[in-house]
């Protein structure tokens, strides 16, 4: 078994020893893991990125990028500069009605509310640890249940244009139990934001992390160590939700990725 998962590991990084190899299509909204020479220094867009002892780093790229990307490596003084063209995509229209008014444009009642959460959710998509199951396979959050929602759509509520959909959405029943996709520490657990509701962050290093949304049940602690398929809570309809559903983010710091490019959804 270990021979397998080492040969599959070379065949699939064959050529890291020239420089760099990737593994993710370049391709706006989507997650990239290379592998390097350890030891080796990494430069993406001018900032320098961790690499794992083993050679490993990550990075992402965002729903409206439009210029090429830059991947610099460096080892023993020496350069290689990796080019990389990012391919566009075509975005769906998401209209959604009857959410309540004071959802749709907040009062002003609860602006310092919200701009707490948002400090809460940025705090825990900043931890750059040195954790690597980035690099494992995600598994889905739930089983069987239907897609109501994609990556990058953009969202009309109540007739109003709204910020584009960053997340992946499930549609089931209300308390549902909803797993780990992958080993992570929890940097967020909170049972009553504004806008999200119940809502779980898992860091799973580097930079990478993972957001579960709208949650009836939050069963897990900020600090926790969770395994890849414990159950962490059930879907609700918290938040601003017009009905039950778990929502996935997935995120590289505060660059926002489509969380289908971690998951097969066949």
């Amino acid at each position: 078994m270990r021979f397998l998962i080492f040969f599959f590991s070379f065949v699939f990084f064959s050529n890291f020893s020239y420089g760099a190899e990737f593994k993710g299509k370049f391709e706006q909204g989507s997650f990239i893991i290379g592998k390097t020479d350890p030891g080796s220094t990494v430069i993406v867009d001018k900032k320098k990125i961790r690499v794992s002892k083993e050679g490993y780093f990550v990075f992402g790229l965002g729903r409206d990028r439009k210029n090429n990307i830059i991947v610099k490596i460096i080892k023993n003084g020496k350069l290689k500069i990796f080019e990389k063209k990012v391919l566009k995509r075509k975005y769906k229209i998401q209209h959604i009605d009857g959410l309540p008014k004071k959802q749709v444009t907040p009062p002003k009642e609860v602006y310092d509310r919200i701009k707490k959460d948002n400090i809460l959710i940025g705090k825990a998509r900043s931890v750059d640890s040195s954790l690597n199951y980035f690099k494992e396979k995600f598994i889905k959050p739930l089983n069987n249940a239907i897609i109501t929602g994609v990556y990058g759509s953009q969202r009309i509520l109540n007739g109003k244009p709204r910020r584009p959909h960053f997340g992946l959405d499930y549609a089931a029943d209300e308390g549902t139990p909803i797993k780990a996709m992958m080993n992570g520490i929890v940097t967020l657990a909170e049972k009553n934001l504004y806008f999200t509701g119940g809502t779980i962050i898992f860091d799973h290093g580097h930079g990478i992390s993972t957001l579960y949304m709208h949650m009836k049940d939050v069963n897990v602690e900020k600090g926790q160590m969770v395994k890849q398929g414990d159950i962490v809570g059930s879907v609700g309809k918290t938040g601003r939700s017009t009905g039950p559903h778990l929502d996935i983010r997935l995120n590289w710091f505060d660059v926002k990725l489509d969380p289908a490019t971690i998951l097969s959804l066949n």
